[in-house]
């Protein structure tokens, strides 16, 4: 699927600024999407908007289907009446950097059941939002029934996965099943009240920015986290023992980023399994996810055509092997379900002739990576000059440095190269990298929000094979100045990717 020719930022909304710990969908949401409209990008891309999980990663969620209830905004539940008052997270003086999940995560969750509580008193079967909550249930319950009751178990057995609960609920046992939907009745109806609010608030968000001309971009990302509700509810897809336990992993081999690899730990896809089920696990995923974003970012692409799977008891990456996947037999039972679908392929790392050929065979757009572009020679896939016109072009990714911590730490080689290719001296680096994206004959690119405000390494977001201290960055409206918005508008506008004439600053910034 081709896009128009536009550009657009990268900034997930954990990083947003706000006075409850973490970003979420709540004001400063509304205003980064008038800043995107002043600034003339029409995508506002995230990484996967589910629920964070191990290392506090948006790729290791507890699940496929459900929003991150960390991103609903208190302050929204306030004027619906379910709180008394817009709480105030006590130690935000301390996190208006670097987000502290687990005390986000406590404030946050006090405030939700507590607004459940409420939402259950004023509002469940007596007025037109409890009827819409209902209506929700039973529409999204082809995941949510699992989901929720997966929650609650999980909350009743912390740091226990579910191939370690009970054998009967392990195993999903009906009569163990239907014992727990009774005692956790109230649990259950908490966690789908969580996701029913989500979708509200997304659904309004999405909305606005539609109305200035900004367009999502979301991630889908190719595998979920073991300790899953989709993995519970559905072992068989999976390469699972007996007892529930991986007996592969997935990740990729020695690269870029790790000499020795990354052992993601996710577990590996029994594609017969899904063959044989005509993909609908993959159908109704895909759907989910179109239906709250405009594009989608299909995450690690080439595992698609071949995933590296790792023995489930090595340490490491090194020993892992290369494994078939569905290739086009995936994405002709998605085409033939959905119709056309707006699709970008993450194909970085090891790209072999036959993700290239998937790729193409569906018209996918790619990635280039203008980071990776100056390490070795002319010929290298990622420089301006060799981007394709049905790709998509980054400065860098979140799994990136910014460019100027890319730029201090790149070696003199590489730094040399650049330096002749953009003719630059570095001191802007960051805006060298972005003029020669926007320059492309790329259909799209994205700018990583750090990058737009020449932010060194210390704002990195996260560092692929890094256990902890990833994903807490945060932005401060008083890093954005009016002249990040004009300047990014006037070069894109001369790159043809927006108007010249653009929309006023919202005051807020």
């Amino acid at each position: 699927m081709r896009f128009e020719r536009a550009s657009g930022v990268l900034l997930h909304p954990t990083c947003l600024p706000g006075p409850h710990g973490s970003g979420d969908l709540g004001p400063a949401a509304y205003h980064f999407v008038d800043w995107l409209a002043a600034a003339g990008q029409r995508h506002w891309q995230v990484l996967p908007i589910g629920e964070v999980g191990l290392g506090n990663s948006p790729y290791m969620s507890p699940s496929s289907f459900a929003g991150n209830v960390l991103l609903i905004d208190p302050g929204q539940l306030a004027t619906e009446g379910w709180l008394h008052a817009e709480p105030v997270l006590p130690e935000q003086g301390l996190l208006e950097r670097r987000i502290d999940f687990g005390a986000v995560r406590r404030f946050r969750m006090e405030q939700l059941h507590r607004a459940h509580a409420r939402f259950r008193e004023v509002a469940l079967d007596r007025d037109a939002r409890g009827q819409a909550f209902v209506t929700f249930c039973f529409e999204e319950r082809h995941w949510l029934d699992d989901y929720a009751l997966f929650m609650a178990l999980a909350a009743q057995r912390p740091g226990r996965p579910w191939n370690e609960w009970d054998g009967p609920l392990a195993r999903r046992d009906p009569q163990a099943l239907h014992r727990a939907q009774r005692q956790l009745a109230e649990q259950v109806g908490f966690w789908k009240f969580c996701q029913w609010i989500f979708r509200r608030q997304w659904t309004e968000l999405r909305r606005y920015a539609h109305s200035r001309g900004v367009g999502l971009i979301g991630d889908l990302p190719i595998f979920p986290a073991l300790n899953s509700a989709e993995v519970w509810a559905r072992p068989e897809l999976f390469e699972l023992d007996s007892g529930g336990r991986p007996t592969v992993v997935a990740g990729v081999p020695p690269d870029y980023f790790s000499q020795t690899g990354q052992r993601w730990g996710n577990p590996v896809y029994r594609w017969s399994e899904h063959e044989s089920c005509g993909y609908n696990w993959w159908i109704e995923r895909l759907k989910a996810l179109v239906g709250l974003v405009d594009i989608v970012r299909i995450d690690h692409f080439r595992g698609f055509a071949a995933c590296w799977e790792i023995p489930a008891g090595e340490p490491t990456a090194i020993r892992g092997r290369w494994r078939a996947g569905p290739g086009r037999r995936l994405f002709d039972a998605l085409g033939a379900a959905l119709g056309p679908l707006p699709l970008i392929a993450e194909d970085l790392g090891v790209v072999t002739d036959d993700v290239v050929e998937l790729r193409r065979q569906f018209e996918l757009p790619g990635m280039h990576v203008l980071q990776f572009g100056f390490t070795s020679d002319a010929d290298n896939p990622h420089l301006p000059h060799r981007c394709a016109r049905n790709a998509v072009v980054y400065t860098g990714t979140h799994d990136n440095d910014t460019a100027v911590g890319w730029w201090h730490s790149a070696g003199a080689r590489e730094k040399g190269y650049a330096s002749l290719y953009l003719g630059t001296d570095g001191r802007e680096i960051h805006w060298d990298l972005i003029r020669a994206a926007s320059s492309t004959v790329a259909d799209l690119v994205i700018f990583p929000m750090q990058d737009v405000l020449g932010l060194d390494g210390a704002h990195r977001l996260n560092r692929p094979g890094q256990e902890s201290g990833c994903w807490e960055w945060r932005l401060t409206w008083s890093q954005v100045k009016p002249a990040h918005a004009e300047r990014l508008s006037a070069l894109c506008a001369a790159h043809g990717r927006c108007e010249f004439s653009r929309a006023p600053l919202p005051s807020e910034v």
